[in-house]
């Protein structure tokens, strides 16, 4: 007698995730690490151009130096520089560094707004397009675990994996701009790791990934919802909708109806249907002091404590609400539109 094996919801949920990793592998993993390979040799392109305009203005005697004791040296020699730093001076110099340690991790997170964008349009609609949908039904699988998959892949797998190829990225420019201070005698560890918290930013970043997730809910709600609705073009059909009732409620001042100004519609309904997906968007809709915008205030709104802040923030939770009750009119489309 064979023995019958039975598939749990949870097995049957992770071959799915597996599934849309496979087939969007390229957008979820590739285009990450491309972009932050991209960024990583366009660096060092321009810190080898800057050493080499240094030097050639050192041999000119047009970058003049002076050591301890007052006397010119015609070099570039960074350890001399920096022993002369005061604590205040190497502090903001350590701000420097941590701000442009995330300022070289954004190609990663740049790509990804643009890869679950447009993941989410096609999620629902290629099934249909290319009638692969009958083939998906025939399986022992339900709607919602299919259009739960999707989602999942859309705002937990693909963040992530963008998260680590911009882990990466960052830590493969320290290790640029390490072999540049070698070069130059510098020392690494105390001119780089020690004023810099590179742990601190990665620390941060994976912080962010369950923020994006739920700041991306409505607007990956709405594009999974147009993707099951449409019939052809749901790129238009998504962008379209939000944009002309924003022209509608500022033609006719309907948001006066409710003492709101029409930039509130914009930016709190559409802006958050076609905007979520665009990574850190969340920050422009928290208030920030007008005083206090140093460079410490930014890095700090990019900390572990302050991703993880900021899910107590009701805009996330009533976007989040909204996106669930799109997903839920998506499954209910998906169950009963099969075909184009």
């Amino acid at each position: 007698m064979n023995a019958v094996h039975h598939i749990t919801p949870l097995r049957k949920f992770t071959w799915l995730l597996k599934r849309e990793y496979w087939e969007n592998r390229g957008g979820f993993l590739r285009a990450p690490l491309v972009a932050g390979g991209i960024s990583l040799l366009l660096t060092a392109m321009a810190i080898i151009a800057g050493l080499f305009a240094a030097h050639r203005a050192a041999r000119n005697g047009n970058l003049p130096l002076y050591d301890t004791n007052g006397v010119n040296i015609n070099g570039l020699d960074l350890g001399m520089l920096t022993r002369q730093m005061s604590p205040e001076d190497m502090a903001r110099f350590g701000e420097g560094i941590n701000f442009t340690l995330l300022l070289s991790s954004t190609w990663p997170f740049i790509v990804l707004g643009f890869v679950v964008f447009f993941y989410c349009l096609g999620a629902l609609y290629d099934d249909r397009r290319d009638r692969s949908v009958l083939f998906w039904k025939s399986l022992p699988l339900s709607d919602t675990q299919t259009v739960l998959s999707k989602l999942a892949s859309a705002v937990v797998v693909a963040p992530l994996l963008a998260t680590l190829a911009a882990i990466l990225t960052m830590f493969g420019f320290i290790a640029v701009i390490c072999i540049a201070v070698l070069a130059h005698g510098g020392n690494p560890v105390t001119l780089i790791w020690a004023p810099a918290n590179p742990f601190t930013i990665a620390a941060g970043m994976l912080c962010w990934v369950p923020v994006y997730a739920l700041w991306a809910l409505p607007t990956v709600g709405w594009l999974l919802l147009c993707s099951a609705w449409a019939k052809s073009k749901p790129f238009l059909w998504a962008v379209m909708l939000p944009v002309f009732a924003g022209v509608i409620v500022s033609w006719f001042g309907l948001m006066k109806l409710f003492a709101l100004d029409t930039g509130w519609f914009w930016v709190h309904v559409v802006g958050r249907l076609l905007l979520g997906t665009v990574p850190s968007i969340n920050l422009a809709y928290q208030p920030r002091p007008t005083q206090g915008q140093s460079l410490q205030s930014v890095l700090h709104g990019f900390s572990p404590a302050d991703q993880l802040a900021s899910l107590a923030s009701p805009q996330l939770w009533i976007g989040a609400v909204v996106g669930v009750l799109f997903i839920a009119a998506a499954i209910w489309l998906r169950q009963r539109r099969d075909e184009i």
